[in-house]
């Protein structure tokens, strides 16, 4: 019996609407405001040398949930949540892979008044602009985009692809004043050239929806994950970026472009 029936949060004729999900964090205070549940969606485009869920790129992987399963994962923290100013913010992988589930997904959660919150590398095919993007975003309060380099050669040498798109994307929610915060995760050798970095924060500073940009560290956590699939992980033998480079690039994108810029 579904528990949630009396508050009529899924509608009849989507309740088997099924999402294939990586993995669920409980309590992250690294994606987005206050305290979050952190729903990992299945699958990604992406093939980043440095990907800490290795295991989320197989698009036939993970586990089938509806969205009254993946609800019913996430009430138990409802009240801790909203104490914090938190929410729900869905991941991946990439979470517009499964872009109908998770519009149904913050559909139900903007009901029962959680904050959502879409962190995506916006990889956003053609025809997913219109109303079906529209809608997704009716229903999301806050946009993380991760921007992993801007210069083309460079973003396919460590992602694989292209990142056309993810630029068209950021430029479209620019035009919508849709509120975003933006990633950088900062690797020694591949994102952390300063001409690059300049380049970004030419491309950003007119986007006055950009709320915050945050510059994360490159790390080594997806190692293990890596080997335990047998694979190399490439790039084993890069340290991660010293602090003190990380603050003097914080520095930069604050005093030379007067942009908001956090780094943990």
């Amino acid at each position: 019996m579904n528990r949630f029936q009396d508050i009529d949060i899924i509608d009849v004729d989507q309740e088997h609407m099924l999402g294939r999900i990586h993995s669920f964090e409980n309590s992250s205070a690294l994606d987005g405001p206050g305290i979050r549940v952190v729903v990992f969606m299945q699958g990604c485009q992406f093939r980043c040398k440095y990907c800490h869920n290795r295991d989320s790129w197989d698009l036939h992987a993970g586990e089938l949930y509806s969205v009254a399963e993946v609800i019913e994962r996430i009430l138990p923290y409802r009240l801790f949540m909203q104490a914090s100013n938190g929410g729900v913010t869905v991941s991946g992988g990439e979470a517009l892979l499964q872009p109908e589930f998770v519009t149904l997904l913050f559909k139900q959660l903007k009901k029962l008044g959680f904050h959502t919150c879409l962190d995506t590398n916006g990889y956003v095919s053609d025809h997913l602009y219109g109303p079906k993007l529209d809608e997704l975003l009716s229903y999301t309060d806050l946009v993380l985009l991760d921007l992993k380099q801007l210069n083309r050669r460079k973003h396919e040498a460590l992602t694989g692809v292209s990142n056309d798109r993810p630029r068209n994307f950021a430029r479209y929610l620019a035009d919508c004043n849709f509120p975003i915060w933006v990633r950088h995760v900062l690797v020694p050798g591949y994102t952390d050239d300063e001409k690059d970095l300049r380049a970004l924060a030419v491309f950003l500073q007119p986007m006055l929806n950009v709320k915050k940009i945050e510059i994360l560290p490159y790390h080594r956590m997806g190692i293990t994950k890596w080997e335990d699939m047998g694979f190399d992980y490439p790039l084993a033998a890069v340290e991660p970026p010293l602090h003190e480079k990380v603050l003097e690039i914080v520095d930069m994108f604050k005093t030379d472009y007067g942009l908001t810029v956090f780094a943990p």
